[in-house]
């Protein structure tokens, strides 16, 4: 294995958004073994993490993240076929299942360069916003591949098949604008203006009752999988696994403010029904 590296990645927690930066802005954040391992042990604790209730993904520097460091993970790693399997099982797990159903909301805050490996980052998250002057691109075509691992499972989740197609077999960069546009990404804003937008959407999602939101990412997600029938059991289930956990407030406050006039939910949330209000 390439020799290891530390603070690969770094976390700060403010107002119970945990803030998590990939941390090797001399690379634009290519996501080296070392920084795979470092990303899944954060994301590990921060499951259990109690001061946190949201957490945002970016890049140090002038990039999100390049993709993968393609000397270190594929170059290095080739004469030692179990160590790439590891390494490589353990990227394709972060970014394409715990990212997908993490119990806490997930954002990617898209500040630069994103490229490759990275898609699967920004797809993986339950919200995207990206800087106007970001530039994705799938640039493995270019060096005779394609997007491999997770990335074009990623793609077809997302996008159009025309757009999905056309980027992976071009190798075109695209900015922020057409992120937004081909909805790979919630929207974008000047890159001034991203983390103030981003934090903004992060603090009202930590407003928000955490058992709930879990309830709505486990709703989407599996649903995807499942037939109609299906669908509406787990639904079902879910909301009776959601009222244990409540202990039924979701009708004795939820419910029970909103006909005590204290709050609009499709104006507002439970949140602002203070006992004053």
């Amino acid at each position: 294995m390439s020799k290891s590296e530390s603070d690969t990645v770094t976390v700060s927690i403010e107002n119970a958004v945990a803030t998590v930066t990939l941390n090797r802005p001399a690379k634009r954040n290519a996501m080296s073994p070392s920084l795979h391992l470092e990303m899944a042990e954060v994301l590990e604790k921060l499951r259990y993490e109690t001061t946190s209730r949201v957490l945002v993904i970016t890049g140090a520097g002038e990039s999100f993240c390049a993709g993968m460091d393609l000397k270190q993970f594929f170059v290095d790693l080739k004469d030692n076929p179990p160590e790439f399997d590891r390494i490589f099982r353990i990227a394709t797990e972060w970014r394409f299942r715990t990212l997908r159903y993490y119990p806490k909301p997930t954002i990617a805050m898209v500040n630069g360069y994103c490229f490759g490996g990275a898609f699967s980052i920004v797809e993986g998250c339950d919200l995207a916003f990206a800087a106007k002057e970001a530039t994705f691109g799938l640039s493995e075509v270019n060096f005779k591949h394609f997007p491999g691992g997770s990335v074009s499972k990623s793609l077809a989740n997302l996008l159009r098949p025309r757009d999905a197609l056309f980027y992976a077999m071009t190798g075109r960069t695209f900015k922020g604008d057409r992120a937004a546009e081909i909805g790979f990404v919630n929207a974008a804003y000047p890159l001034a203006d991203l983390k103030k937008e981003v934090m903004a959407v992060a603090q009202e999602l930590a407003q928000k009752d955490p058992d709930a939101l879990a309830a709505c990412k486990d709703g989407y997600r599996f649903s995807l999988e499942m037939s109609a029938e299906a669908a509406l059991n787990f639904a079902a289930a879910k909301s009776d696994q959601l009222t244990l956990r409540q202990k039924d407030s979701w009708r004795s406050e939820g419910i029970g403010d909103f006909l005590g006039g204290k709050y609009r939910p499709g104006l507002g949330g439970h949140e602002k029904a203070g006992p004053n209000a």
